[in-house]
């Protein structure tokens, strides 16, 4: 019966304080889902975390774009380059930036992924740049 009311209170208290996860929660990783949708090529629920407006640079041709437009060349990338693997090996953040630089491996070839996200008033994060460029060999 004890055990019961500590579930029922916890329920509660969940509920009474909104029991959802926002962006400034403590160990809260933006780029955690962004990077499994990169990883398995799913441009639609990748694009949820676009900004209503953003730059998206594939392969150095850039363009400022809806979240529309920017899904549809993202899927276009992503259909001409399955992707294999990503991993992010950089982060950064400065006020209410976000800043993450991974590898990505698709159709064969390593790309070098850019993603900058911005906070949004309701503490959601959003991608307001998005670029993907060949990496080049350094000797």
């Amino acid at each position: 019966m004890k055990k019961l009311l500590v579930i029922w209170g916890m329920a509660f208290l969940l509920l009474l304080c909104g029991g959802t996860v926002s962006a400034q929660d403590k160990g809260y990783d933006v780029f955690v889902p962004i990077s499994k949708y990169i990883t398995q090529g799913d441009a639609a629920s990748l694009s949820a975390w676009f900004s209503d407006n953003l730059e998206v640079s594939i392969i150095s041709s850039v363009r400022n774009c809806s979240r529309s437009q920017a899904r549809q060349i993202v899927k276009t990338f992503f259909e001409a380059y399955t992707p294999r693997s990503f991993e992010i090996s950089h982060k950064a953040s400065q006020s209410n930036m976000k800043y993450a630089l991974g590898q990505l491996n698709a159709g064969g070839e390593v790309f070098i992924v850019t993603i900058f996200v911005s906070s949004c008033q309701d503490g959601t994060y959003r991608i307001q740049q998005f670029k993907i460029d060949r990496q080049t060999e350094v000797y």
